[in-house]
């Protein structure tokens, strides 16, 4: 049967007397009768009565058959009764949006994040996030990896290829970021600079551990809209580690080359500690996504914490930090441009 519209559902009657009807009329369905409906509401049973009248008379339908015994719906009653849900449930969300809006926001949020992004991103953003929002305290946890919203949590960060596709979770997107890859400029000064991934070999380079042995890299690029993916598992890696705060501190001493997400080397090559290098190549690209489990009635510190993250790190598909840096990979295709998932630690 097809939905009652809305011009049905309110009519020429003023919205705020047709909303008072609608919310009795689900009660009086809910209790099971005009008498429960009326001491949900603190209402006399007469004025439950009445107002149910008058909807169906303004309606010009009948949407209750009663009986002395029970009450029963009518066809058109039960497409109404979905539909007032419905409506109901979004004006109970706006009141709470607006209520929440007015009051300054406060009290504790919980924040699951990979321990690098707290290390490097989040501790250097929360001095101004704290003199915005004075009376709002950040209780942040740092597992390991995180790769899907964890409901104990106001808000997860998560590092992903693509977007979770829970449909009871917000997800917002904060930035994209590469692993790309990098040295002290006194190692390369020392060593040389490598033109393309094969020079690699000759240098003392840095990699994560898979399965008790280096793990594989592959070496991405686009040229004249080409796709050219190189492979290469180094057979005795100066370093390897899953831990990527200590390929960061090994680099930053001058062990060698090693793979690091953005996000971790920023400041290093703002202040020219570290230096990129095969910048037309990038390892693999990750989506940072601040996750919320629920989209009913969530607290404005909250939606104060989400949209300062957004507006630190610009909320766009591309890559802050390397921007900052004045060294970007030249983008590839959306169809062709290599997506993995990267190490969170």
């Amino acid at each position: 049967m097809p939905q009652p519209s809305l011009s049905t559902l309110f009519g020429i009657m003023g919205p705020m007397d047709q909303l008072r009807a609608m919310r009795v009329f689900v009660a009086v369905i809910d209790s099971g009768s005009f008498v429960g409906a009326a001491q949900a509401l603190q209402l006399s049973p007469a004025v439950v009565t009445r107002l149910v009248a008058e909807l169906e008379d303004h309606l010009g339908a009948r949407l209750i058959n009663r009986t002395t015994r029970r009450l029963a719906l009518t066809e058109i009653g039960e497409a109404y009764l979905e539909r007032a849900r419905q409506i109901l449930a979004e004006v109970e969300d706006a009141e709470a949006l607006a209520t929440q809006a007015a009051r300054e926001p406060s009290g504790m949020v919980r924040v699951l994040s990979p321990p690098s992004f707290a290390v490097h991103q989040l501790a250097k953003h929360l001095p101004r996030f704290r003199a915005r929002y004075p009376k709002v305290t950040i209780d942040l946890t740092v597992p390991g990896a995180v790769q899907a919203v964890d409901e104990a949590y106001d808000v997860s960060i998560l590092m992903l290829p693509d977007a979770p596709r829970d449909a009871d979770v917000i997800v917002r997107r904060l930035a994209r970021s590469e692993f790309v890859v990098c040295a002290a400029p006194e190692y390369l000064d020392k060593r040389g600079r490598p033109l393309h991934p094969h020079d690699l070999p000759g240098h003392d380079v840095m990699v994560p551990r898979s399965g008790g042995r280096a793990a594989e890299q592959f070496f991405t690029r686009e040229v004249a809209g080409q796709v050219e993916r190189i492979g290469m598992r180094p057979s005795q890696p100066a370093l390897s580690t899953l831990h990527v705060d200590t390929h960061y501190a090994a680099a930053l001493a001058g062990l060698g080359i090693a793979g690091l997400p953005s996000f971790v080397i920023e400041d290093a090559l703002l202040e020219h500690a570290l230096e990129r290098v095969l910048g037309d190549w990038r390892l693999f690209t990750m989506t940072i996504y601040a996750g919320l489990p629920t989209r009913k009635h969530i607290p404005t510190r909250t939606r104060a914490f989400v949209d300062f993250l957004i507006e630190t790190f610009g909320g766009e598909d591309r890559d802050p930090w390397l921007a900052a840096a004045g060294c970007e990979t030249p983008r590839a295709t959306a169809s062709s441009a290599q997506r993995e998932t990267g190490v969170g630690q």
